[in-house]
């Protein structure tokens, strides 16, 4: 019986370099970025750009997705460890931008 049940990771399952046992969601074809908050699969208008001063260069900045529903969390969680740089909109001309 056991020789009928496929290897574990079976052919379903994609796999990802790096530490996570379960492979990202796959964003579906031709649709823009998702939201970064966990749990979140709506689809981004927004991105929150920041940097950690304690280990990135002060020019380089890092990027989170976001819905409309979650900005302002975003923005506060960057703002109260003193993360935050600014909030620009994801459009087809401005795609995330991280240096």
């Amino acid at each position: 019986m056991a020789d009928d049940l496929p290897p574990l990771g079976g052919p379903a399952v994609a796999r990802t370099a790096g530490p996570s046992l379960f492979p990202p969601a796959e964003q579906p074809a031709g649709e823009g970025p998702v939201c970064s908050r966990k749990g979140c699969r709506r689809t981004a208008d927004r991105q929150l750009l920041w940097n950690n001063p304690r280990i990135h260069t002060p020019e380089r900045r890092k990027a989170w997705a976001s819905c409309p529903d979650h900005v302002a969390w975003f923005e506060e969680y960057l703002r109260d460890r003193g993360l935050w740089k600014e909030t620009l909109p994801l459009t087809a001309d401005r795609p995330m931008e991280t240096r």
